[in-house]
C-alpha cells in the first residue's frame, strides 16, 4: 500500500497542477470573484455571506458546468437531431441552475428588492440572464467554427460577459437594466429563431441540386453510404460533393500552441496525445484521438464510392489550402462559386461533428440541412477500437493492410505508397 500510495501521490499532484494551470480554471475563478464584485457593487452587498458562497461555487464550478452545458446539447440533437432540441437541452439546464443563483441571493439578501423586481423578480432575471447567456454562447460557438477558441472556454467568456450586465442590470441601474432586458431577448431571440429557421428548412426543402457532405470520415463506413444514397434519392440531387476535415480545428490550434502531439502509430492510425501543456479542462478529443491521415481518409472514400457504385453521382474535393486558411466555411464558398444559383443541400449525422457541420453551413447561407438520426450502432468510434462488419470490402481491406505498415497498399486495382499510414496513389 506504501508503494502503491507513493505512485498516487505524484500523479494526483500533477493532475492538480494541471487543473491549477489551466487557462479555463483560472477564468472560472475569476469569473466568481467577477460574479462577487459585480453584485457587491451594484447592490450593495460586499459582507453578504450568500453571495460569497454563490461566487465562490461559481469559480469552483463554472469549467464543469460549461462541459456539462456542451453535453446537455450534445445529447438532445442525437435524440431528437432538431437545432432547436439542442439549443433546449443546453437552456434548460442553464435556465434551472440560473433560478437556484438568484433565488438563492434574494433570499440571502444579496439582491436590491426594487432593483430585482423592476426586471420581473429572480424568475424574470434568471430567464433574461438565460436568454443572454444562450445568445453570448452563440457567438462563442461561431467563432470556434472559424478557429478562435474552443468550445468550453468561449463558453466562459460568454457566461462572464454575461455576469457583469446581469448584476447592473437586476441592480435597476439606468440604462443597464434596459441593456440586460435588450441584449438578452435580442440575442436569445437569435438564438432561437436561427435554429428554428434551420430545423424548417430541413423539413421543407425543394427537390434537386448539389448536397455538401462534410465529416471526418475517420473512416468512411457503411452508413456513411447509405446516407449518400438515401440523401441522393430523398432530395433527387444531380450530385453530392464530399470534403474530409483535414484537421479539426481544434487540434489544428492545440498542436501548434504545443498541447498535443503524435505519439505513435497504431494499426495505421495515428494517435494523437496531450502534452504537460495540455489545458486539463478542454476536452480534446470529443470523438477519439486516433485519426488516419486526410489523404488515406480521402482515398478510402474514393474507393469506397467506386465499389458501391456510385462514382457518377459522387465528388470527392480536397481543398487543402483553402481549408486550412478558411476551415469549411471556405470549402462552402469555393462550392458556391463553382456552382452559382445553384440550389445547396448539407446532410449530416447528429454526433458532434455532425452537429458542428450544420452550424457551420447555417452560417453560411440558405441552404437546406437533411438530417438522418444515427441509431444503427455504426461508428467510426468503434470500429477505430476493433469492431468488424462496418465498413465495405475495399475500406476493410486497406485498414487490414495498414495494420501491418507496408510499404505499398494494393486495392481496388489501384497502388499506393504507404509512408506511416499516409496513402499517395503510384508506384
Amino acid at each position: 500500500m506504501t508503494g502503491s500510495g507513493r505512485q498516487t501521490t505524484p500523479a494526483l499532484a500533477g493532475k492538480i497542477r494541471r487543473y491549477v494551470r489551466s487557462p479555463s480554471t483560472r477564468m472560472a475563478a475569476f469569473g466568481g470573484l467577477l460574479t462577487y464584485l459585480s453584485y457587491a457593487y451594484a447592490h450593495g452587498s460586499w459582507t453578504n455571506p450568500t453571495l460569497i458562497c454563490v461566487s465562490v461555487f461559481v469559480g469552483a464550478f463554472l469549467p464543469s458546468y460549461a462541459k456539462l452545458s456542451n453535453k446537455a446539447e450534445l445529447w438532445a440533437n442525437n435524440q431528437f437531431g432538431f437545432v432547436t432540441a439542442g439549443r433546449l437541452g443546453r437552456f434548460l439546464p442553464q435556465l434551472a441552475f440560473n433560478l437556484v443563483m438568484f433565488w438563492l441571493m434574494l433570499w440571502g439578501g444579496a439582491l436590491n428588492q426594487l432593483g430585482i423586481s423592476s426586471v420581473g423578480g429572480f424568475a424574470g432575471a434568471a430567464l433574461v440572464t438565460t436568454l443572454a447567456s444562450q445568445g453570448t454562447q452563440f457567438l462563442g460557438g461561431y467563432f470556434v467554427a472559424r478557429g478562435v477558441g474552443d468550445a468550453n472556454r468561449n463558453t466562459l467568456v460568454g457566461l462572464l460577459v454575461n455576469v457583469t450586465l446581469a448584476a447592473l442590470g437586476t441592480a435597476g441601474v439606468p440604462y443597464a437594466r434596459e441593456a440586460f432586458l435588450i441584449v438578452g431577448f435580442v440575442l436569445g431571440g437569435l438564438f432561437f429563431g436561427i435554429g428554428l429557421l434551420s430545423d424548417i428548412r430541413s423539413k421543407v426543402a425543394p427537390k434537386g441540386g448539389i448536397g455538401m457532405y462534410f465529416g471526418t470520415f475517420n473512416p468512411f463506413h457503411n452508413t456513411h453510404l447509405a446516407m449518400l444514397e438515401r440523401v441522393i434519392r430523398e432530395r433527387k440531387l444531380d450530385k453530392v460533393i464530399i470534403h474530409p476535415v483535414l484537421v479539426p480545428k481544434l487540434h489544428v490550434d492545440a498542436f501548434r500552441d504545443g498541447h498535443l502531439r503524435v505519439g505513435r502509430l497504431e494499426g495505421g492510425f495515428q494517435v494523437y496525445e496531450k502534452t504537460d501543456k495540455a489545458d486539463s479542462n478542454v476536452d480534446y478529443f470529443p470523438t477519439g484521438n486516433k485519426f488516419l491521415p486526410p489523404e488515406t481518409r480521402k482515398a478510402l472514400i474514393e474507393l469506397a464510392v467506386a465499389e458501391g457504385g456510385l462514382s457518377d453521382k459522387i465528388e470527392v474535393a480536397f481543398y487543402p489550402e483553402i481549408y486550412n486558411t478558411k476551415g469549411f466555411q471556405g470549402v462552402i464558398a469555393e462550392i458556391k462559386r463553382r456552382y452559382p444559383d445553384t440550389r445547396l443541400h448539407a446532410p449530416h449525422g447528429t454526433d458532434f461533428g455532425g452537429m458542428l457541420v450544420r452550424q457551420i453551413v447555417d452560417e453560411c447561407g440558405w441552404i437546406y440541412p437533411w438530417c438522418i438520426l444515427r441509431r444503427d450502432n455504426v461508428s467510426a468510434t468503434a470500429i477505430r477500437k476493433g469492431a468488424k462488419g462496418m465498413t465495405s470490402g475495399v475500406v476493410t481491406d486497406v485498414l487490414e493492410q495498414l495494420s501491418q505498415n507496408p510499404p505499398a497498399v494494393t486495392v481496388g486495382g489501384r497502388r499506393f505508397r504507404n509512408d506511416n499510414g499516409v496513402l499517395t496513389e503510384g508506384d
